[in-house]
């Protein structure tokens, strides 16, 4: 039986974090190498290998492909939705030459599974917003979508080019205690519950009615392992899944967190760019061909998620 080693590059993000862990439960803390270009703030320091890089200088990637060859590679680093907006060459930089960097030495090393995360972003304006099917007009009006929307093409066009097995998924915004957000449009669904603990109030960036698809970490995190654990021949999509959890406007997830916290606030606040990001996203989505190829299946409804949240958040 083959021994997996693992790189998993963005590895103190937000996913990263959470996805190491999970990981070195499976394949043990040693066959899990987790590389970012600054020390782990978590767990992950201190359970398993950790290496010192960026995803932009490809002689250092090398170096690292040479050392452990790995069979798997998560590809994480990338800058989100705001934070994108703010720096745009760079957003692009980062999220379009670090994945060509790694789908290059994938071939050259014989990686036999690549892992790249897309998101939701892809979609834009003109996209269908209610059950947002997997194949649509696609017009993505960001940095950050525009350069999911071509890293898709890319990893269809590798496996399609070259047998390389990419794997992908439209991640929806994803919620989780552990680790803090990465800057993304999505993110007030997770300072929400932190305010909502130490304040008793919130003010949300996006207005009442902006209702987004969601997803709970943890499923996020059993859904990608299942993905990278599914047969080959299961795998239709090689752009990238649709991936759907829960739906929920802000006044949804407010009068969710009250009956846990009966007095809490929500205020808005006017003007704020990141609306007019999610304005151009779908409301909820279609994920039928993650069910059907790999029986994807979200576990945490909004109360659920809610409930543990807000429990975690107290200790």
């Amino acid at each position: 039986m083959m021994i997996e080693k693992i790189l998993v590059l963005g590895s103190n993000g937000q996913i990263g974090t959470e996805l190491v862990t999970a990981l070195r439960k499976t394949y043990s803390e040693d066959n899990v190498i987790a590389c970012d270009i600054r020390r782990p703030d978590y767990d992950i320091k201190n359970s398993g290998p950790f290496e010192f890089v960026n995803v932009l200088e490809k002689e250092t990637l090398n170096t690292i492909f040479q050392k452990y060859k790995p069979t798997q590679v998560y590809l994480l680093a990338a800058l989100l939705s705001a934070t994108g907006e703010q720096n745009p060459k760079l957003a692009w930089d980062l999220n379009m030459n670090g994945l060509l960097n790694i789908l290059e030495l994938a071939i050259t090393y014989k990686t036999a599974k690549v892992y790249w995360p897309s998101s939701i972003a892809v979609f834009g304006p003109n996209s269908p917003k209610d059950q947002t099917p997997q194949f649509c007009v696609m017009d993505p009006n960001t940095v950050y979508g525009i350069s999911k929307l071509a890293g898709e093409r890319w990893c269809e066009y590798y496996h399609q080019k070259y047998g390389l097995d990419v794997r992908s998924i439209r991640y929806p915004g994803l919620i989780s205690w552990k680790a803090a957000p990465g800057g993304g449009t999505t993110d007030y669904a997770i300072h929400i519950f932190h305010d909502a603990l130490k304040k008793g109030s919130y003010a949300s960036f996006l207005n009442a009615a902006t209702e987004l698809p969601m997803m709970y970490m943890d499923d996020a995190i059993r859904g990608t392992i299942e993905l990278m654990d599914a047969e080959a021949g299961k795998i239709s999509i090689r752009s990238s899944y649709n991936f759907a959890g829960v739906s929920f406007t802000p006044e949804i997830l407010a009068a969710e967190i009250r009956k846990h916290i009966p007095d809490f606030k929500l205020t808005y606040t006017a003007n704020d760019p990141r609306q007019h990001i999610a304005d151009g996203w779908p409301r909820s989505i279609d994920d039928s061909y993650a069910a059907s190829d790999w029986n994807w299946k979200p576990e945490f409804d909004l109360a659920k998620l809610t409930t543990d949240m807000l429990k975690n958040l107290k200790k």
